[in-house]
């Protein structure tokens, strides 16, 4: 019985650690809506018509020089795909031709130097 109980509380134990480490995973940190690319994570802000993906790793910035990628939004007015780049340490940007409204879908596809190619999927709030 003691052979079981010791790995039993090693593997509970690590477990709790990894909840824990999760807990800021995708939690909005600049009032945006947030997906999951794999390897990091996107935040979508909208100022206006400009659009604004800051980048992160679990509650930590992930740096954008050499980033690149396109966003398609898709709202009641139809299809608009714009080119992202850099624009700030953690942050790729693009102008739109107008703000999406609440309830339209957005598609980011980026890539971003040593952390490969992420495809995110929003739906703006």
């Amino acid at each position: 019985m003691k052979k079981l109980a010791i790995p039993l509380a090693l593997s509970l134990l690590l477990a709790t650690g990894q909840v824990w480490a999760h807990a800021d995973h995708l939690k909005p940190q600049f009032g945006g809506v947030t997906a999951d690319a794999e390897s990091f994570q996107v935040e979508l802000v909208f100022k206006g018509a400009e659009a604004m993906l800051y980048l992160t790793e679990h509650g930590a910035p992930v740096e954008s020089t050499g980033a690149s990628g396109k966003l398609i939004v898709l709202s009641g007015k139809g299809k608009e795909e714009v080119a992202l780049s850099p624009n700030g340490y953690q942050t790729l940007g693009a102008k739109l031709s107008a703000k999406p409204g609440k309830g339209s879908k957005a598609v980011a596809t980026i890539t971003v130097p040593n952390r490969g190619t992420g495809n995110v999927r929003f739906t703006l709030k």
